[in-house]
């Protein structure tokens, strides 16, 4: 049995629409089983960078242990509905090893380091802090190495984060190749792992496909391509955990229009 986790977290955010990130996830939390989902107390406060180039430091860091509390305390494996990408990182600490993989499905790679961000937001810089680099206490000790990193359906890259992708020969499966289900399968087994986390960012669906996304990227995966290269990965890999993140939408009506597909992807995660 899947437990649900509901991290309402907007502070890791850079966009003018964060705080509809708390409204995006208490949607999909009306929607998922009562008995089966913990929905999470986020700071209310902003939070300070306590000098660092990371916005909202102490807050995303309070937010951070209160995942991964409840990840390492759920004997089921745990989905995490964000809220911002940022709350990966707590969830992924509470799983990680050597023998994990972690699969990113999202637009944007998020491999920014704190230098070289232009934002200075977390949620561009949260699988770099997953590798390992980054402003403690944001990042894992040790990191998942760079060769145990897809990612999927990404499409809208800095120079730093290709510079990053090229350098580590991190695995890329584009979103049109996610139409074949067993491609994303065959790049997660390629990195000889035993287990993946798979995260998920609405954004990495086409613009047709949702609206309730802040970020939209033109030319990106369809739902019925990701959900079915998710099943085919959790057909041949245990997974140990997920994360689906981003939803903003712009009032309670376009909530409603795009749940439909957002549980879509939960039953695949699940």
């Amino acid at each position: 049995m899947t437990r649900f986790i509901v991290a309402p977290q907007w502070q890791g955010s850079s966009s003018s629409r964060a705080m509809q990130l708390i409204d995006g996830a208490d949607a999909i939390a009306g929607d998922l089983p009562r008995a089966s989902t913990t929905v999470l107390e986020a700071p209310t406060e902003a939070g300070d960078a306590q000098g660092t180039r990371v916005h909202r430091l102490t807050a995303l860091w309070r937010m951070r242990e209160r995942i991964e509390d409840a990840v390492r305390g759920s004997v089921e494996p745990a989905i995490v509905v964000g809220g911002d990408c940022g709350v990966a990182l707590g969830a992924v600490a509470a799983v990680a090893d050597d023998d994990l993989a972690v699969v990113w499905i999202d637009a944007h790679p998020d491999l920014h380091t704190p230098a070289s961000s232009p934002s200075g937001a977390f949620t561009g810089m949260v699988l770099r802090a997953i590798t390992g680099e980054g402003e403690d206490p944001l990042r894992l000790h040790p990191g998942i190495a760079a060769s145990r990193l897809v990612l999927a359906g990404t499409r809208s890259l800095d120079d730093e984060e290709q510079r990053y992708v090229d350098d580590n020969a991190v695995r890329v499966v584009s979103a049109d190749a996610l139409a074949d289900p067993d491609a994303l399968a065959d790049a997660v087994v390629a990195t000889g792992a035993s287990r993946v986390y798979v995260h998920v960012d609405l954004d990495v669906l086409d613009p047709a496909e949702i609206s309730g996304v802040a970020h939209p990227v033109p030319f990106g995966a369809r739902t019925a391509d990701v959900v079915a290269s998710i099943r085919r990965l959790r057909e041949r890999m245990p997974m140990a955990g997920a994360t689906l993140t981003e939803f903003s939408p712009s009032s309670p009506a376009a909530a409603v229009d795009d749940l439909g597909t957002i549980l879509r992807l939960i039953g695949a995660l699940a």
